[in-house]
């Protein structure tokens, strides 16, 4: 749908701005974000697996219109012709599937329950999606349906025909629903039940609802049967259906929703956040709270699409993970917990999986956003009382998904950082906990603990799958337990065994194939071996994927394949090979494979996130220039600000926060130091406004979709050649002033002095 936006763009003002022109400095980034991005995916094929979430950053409730059917994970379709609901949503991806889930539909001259019969039709014409507001029109029933959140509730704003058949439908879902009808306090009250796992058996999400005028009449249905006049339900399935009279056309019934895991007191407690406000002033109120989240950035100099496409990837890196949390009548922070039902004092965070976002997401919050870190620390070390581990998979409690130990990196990157969580002795004591024992789940605590201990690996033949991919990412997970060691002045003998094991990748190396393969316990590699094969030994990739999961020693691995030029050819070779796979594991083609396939970008599948560091290793070994090329290439190709915007799952935030970085000009390869490896900053100027009241300002006048190399960059006015730069130096303020140019520089970042960090280095 991109010729929607070929022509011109309003920015902030009057300006009209064409496509091919770059865009100056803005005031209202919100303008720039499109909810839409990602939306235009399937079960086969995601290019973002995303929906249009209507939300405060963090917020612990999300909106999202619905066209898909109840319990669908695709709960909104770009390609999809009719909207069935607008849903109260907690869904971190169709994978995960949604929580805590009901949904509110106007309709007009139908008294309906039934989600295929009151669906209506939308176009997107008459659609605005943006972060903190929310529009469309339903044909069928000649409705405009509005919605503005808070964090915990919101408001809706619904604008009839005239007729005396107007309804506003409550669905409470399925699994287990209440619902009942208070007409003298002009509100609903509920609860669903209806969840995918990760719940304690207590699990409620209590809702209110309160509109601004009363009922003509009342309804509800239980299991799909309608009884007029009766104000209570409760059973598998129910929902409240309430009647108006709409004396004239353009009449608005207001409507506000809140929710809360604690009790019924609590969500009228939550309804308070709409307080001394109406829905227009929320509407702004929103805006100007998004704003100032999105304008810690601020970026010009870059096309209306690289703008657009920057500022939606931002939104993107600011919802997840969301609020747990609730603020009870004494204005103390209180929680439900997912992991043992009990309400109880302090924060808790949720709904993300470290396995992804351990590589960015996080480095990114605790550069920027430093203050909700924190309260993400704290919120870990109460899941630790709460469950006896740290999650590795929230959603809202432990989920059983994807491999790795990456609560590791998580904590370390935070403390390393500057975070100063007051919880550390116990998320340390967590950290070695979950490193030294398989837990309840297989993707909690580490799977094949035992072995690894012992052998140094997870052997492939003892019925662990993915072990190769386990045994490197828990070497990585070591390495971000010795970094927090030696932070916190932890004795030496955990310094020096968590240091040891950080090498553990060396035992998977195959010398005949100069890649990472399976071995079996008996210390021979697993036979056959294809190097293209999907799953088996790795998780969602193969092994030209997950050989550079060694994000702590590039040295190591460079003289593991034979030295520099040797990574270097082997790196070229992730993209000029043909995108062949192997999908036997599986038995058909998973769509990580399919978005890999179609990228034409050789064995490169930037839709996964194991290999989405691997550009940014030209730097380790001296050739920085062909970073900068491919990081502007990715960009470029894998990236869009429209429905189909991105290369496979977005994934709360991960691949958003990679293209962030990556338009700055810089990627946090190693999270758990304190580095930044370079790339090609996208736009003319970034100015980055820390929450310590300094500013990091990134200039690259000259550039250009042809000027893509790094020339020479300036830090502070002094000339810079080193292929990494420092978070704690960054944190006093600097600027980084780039030098672009259409050819590439190899004289520059090639001494041994430029190379970023590697544990092998360090050791020398």
């Amino acid at each position: 749908m991109k010729f929607r936006f070929l022509i011109t763009a309003l920015l902030g003002g009057s300006l009209l701005v064409s496509k091919a022109q770059t865009v100056g400095k803005i005031e209202k980034p919100i303008d720039l974000v499109s909810t839409l991005v990602g939306t235009q995916s399937t079960y086969f094929m995601s290019t973002g697996n995303t929906y249009p979430a209507i939300a405060m950053p963090w917020g612990m409730n999300f909106w999202s219109p619905q066209t898909g059917k109840m319990g669908d994970g695709w709960m909104y379709m770009y390609t999809a012709e009719k909207i069935r609901g607008f849903k109260q949503t907690h869904q971190p991806s169709p994978w995960m599937n949604d929580y805590g889930q009901f949904s509110i539909m106007p309709m007009v001259g139908q008294k309906v329950f039934d989600e295929e019969k009151r669906a209506s039709y939308f176009s997107h014409k008459a659609e605005v999606a943006k972060p903190h507001y929310y529009s469309v029109y339903l044909a069928d029933y000649d409705v405009k349906t509005e919605i503005t959140p808070s964090e915990r509730a919101a408001y809706f704003r619904f604008t009839f025909p005239k007729t005396d058949d107007a309804y506003i439908l409550l669905d409470a879902f399925d699994k287990g629903s209440y619902v009942e009808v208070l007409p003298k306090e002009q509100r609903i009250i509920g609860y669903s039940t209806k969840n995918s796992g990760g719940v304690p058996e207590n699990f409620k999400n209590y809702f209110v609802l309160e509109f601004d005028r009363p009922f003509s009449n009342i309804g509800t249905f239980a299991d799909s049967t309608l009884t007029d006049g009766k104000y209570i339900a409760k059973a598998e399935h129910v929902g409240a259906l309430v009647g108006f009279q709409i004396a004239n056309p353009g009449d608005q019934v207001t409507v506000k929703v809140a929710s809360s895991f604690i009790s019924y007191e609590q969500a009228a407690r939550n309804l308070k956040e709409l307080d001394a406000t109406n829905f227009d002033e929320r509407v702004l109120k929103g805006e100007d709270i998004w704003n100032t989240a999105l304008k810690k950035i601020e970026v010009e100099g870059g096309s209306i699409d690289d703008m657009r496409t920057f500022y939606s990837c931002l939104y993107r890196s600011l919802l997840f993970p969301r609020m747990f949390y609730e603020i009870d009548g004494d204005g103390q922070v209180v929680h439900y917990s997912p992991y043992n039902g009990q309400v109880l004092p302090g924060y808790m965070f949720t709904d993300t999986g470290f396995w992804d976002t351990f590589r960015s997401l996080f480095p990114f919050l605790n550069l920027m956003y430093p203050e909700i870190s924190l309260k993400m620390q704290d919120g870990l070390a109460n899941a630790y009382r709460e469950s006896g581990w740290l999650p590795e998979w929230a959603s809202p409690g432990l989920r059983n998904v994807m491999v790795g130990n990456n609560s590791a990196s998580v904590v370390a990157d935070a403390w390393i950082k500057g975070i100063r969580s007051k919880d550390i002795e116990t998320l340390y004591e967590a950290l070695l906990h979950g490193a030294n024992n398989a837990g309840p789940l297989t993707a909690v605590g580490r799977a094949g603990a035992s072995y690894y201990n012992e052998l140094g690996y997870v052997p492939y033949d003892v019925k662990i799958n993915e072990n190769a991919a386990r045994t490197l990412e828990y070497a990585y997970d070591d390495f971000a337990i010795y970094q927090l060691a030696k932070a916190i002045n932890k004795p030496k003998s955990d310094i020096d065994l968590y240091k040891n094991r950080s090498y553990n990748y060396k035992k998977l190396f195959d010398k005949e194939t100069g890649l990472m393969r399976g071995k079996n316990k008996n210390g021979e590699f697993q036979s056959p071996f294809n190097p293209f094969k999907w799953g088996d030994a790795f998780t969602e990739g193969n092994s030209w994927h997950y050989t550079w999961s060694v994000f702590q020693d590039i040295e190591g691995l460079a003289q593991s394949m034979g030295g520099y030029q040797a990574m270097e050819i082997k790196l070229d070779s992730v993209f000029s090979l043909p995108p062949i796979f192997d999908d036997s594991y599986y038995g058909f083609p998973i769509h990580e494979i399919r978005e890999m396939q179609v990228a034409n970008m050789g064995q490169y599948a930037h839709g996964n996130q194991p290999i989405q560091h691997m550009i940014y290793l030209y730097n380790h070994v001296g050739a920085p220039w062909k970073a900068q090329y491919w990081v502007r290439e990715t960009m470029k190709k894998m990236y869009s600000p429209y429905p189909d915007g991105y290369c496979g799952d977005e994934d709360n935030g991960q691949t958003s926060a990679w293209y962030v970085f990556s338009a700055l000009g810089f990627y946090p390869v190693t999270p758990a130091t304190d580095e930044y490896v370079l790339g090609a900053p996208l736009f003319k100027k970034a100015v980055l406004h820390l929450s310590n009241g300094k500013d990091v300002t990134i200039q690259a006048q000259n550039n250009s979709d042809k000027n893509i190399y790094v020339e020479s960059l300036k830090w502070n006015g002094k000339n810079y050649t080193k292929n990494f730069i420092k978070h704690s130096e960054l944190l006093k303020g600097a600027t980084l002033s780039f030098d672009m140019q259409a050819n590439p520089n190899k004289k520059r970042g090639i001494s041994k002095g430029d190379l970023p960090f590697s544990l092998s280095k360090d050791d020398k």
